[in-house]
């Protein structure tokens, strides 16, 4: 209970790890951002204290500076960062997705991609080594940090409810519950290119069918 029972929305160390963990997280994965966040909500589960609010701020602002910190680190010592991060195999094909996926969908994935195994790194990080247009990269990770800390937040607010006796249970269940939640999104992630390769290949196959006919 002790270590919950510092996490509180009176203590000035539950602001300081809301904003700095979720701001380095990103750049140092062993830090367990998402972890802390859900712990906070754990701890003040059966708090109204308004100063709550302002943790919630904290974590977000944290996440904010967090992803902007990726975007300058790729902007102005890019050689470095793909030294870092993108020389392996696994980077390499890291950074590929990335690069597609914003072709794609731009401010979409850079809002979702911190839900996404490992995509908050290399998302950020090659935004900045692209030149990806900064405003739209701060609206992005403006909007994706409030989601992010609420989300969070919340989540581990409800495991802490759920088990007002024993946090450290509701802890352990609402981190199983968000990485539940990121492993949905990564295998819808994985699944959608294998049906949209199946959808052309039908496609390309129903001239060849109907000249077919035809003749």
């Amino acid at each position: 209970m002790s270590a919950f029972g510092s996490l509180q929305a009176g203590s000035a160390l539950s602001y300081l790890i809301a904003l700095v963990i979720p701001a380095l997280d990103a750049i140092f994965p062993v830090l367990p951002g998402e972890t802390v966040v859900i712990a906070l909500g754990v701890a003040t589960a059966g708090s109204t204290d308004p100063r709550i609010a302002l943790l919630v701020g904290c974590a977000a602002a944290g996440a904010f500076l967090g992803d902007n910190l990726c975007y300058l680190l790729g902007r102005c010592f890019g050689p470095a960062v793909q030294r870092r991060f993108f020389t392996t195999a696994k980077g390499m094909k890291a950074r590929a997705w990335a690069e597609r996926s914003l072709a794609r969908w731009g401010m979409q994935l850079i809002t979702v991609c911190r839900f996404i195994p490992g995509g908050r790194t290399a998302v950020t990080l090659t935004c900045g080594l692209t030149g990806y247009p900064r405003r739209r990269f701060t609206t992005a990770t403006a909007v994706a940090a409030v989601i992010w800390a609420l989300y969070a937040f919340f989540t581990g607010r409800i495991g802490g409810r759920a088990f007002e006796d024993n946090p450290w249970a509701g802890l352990v269940i609402a981190f199983g519950a968000s990485i539940a939640i990121s492993a949905v999104i990564e295998i819808i992630r994985r699944l959608r290119p294998r049906g949209r390769r199946r959808a052309s290949a039908t496609a390309a196959r129903l001239p060849v069918t109907a000249s077919r006919r035809t003749g």
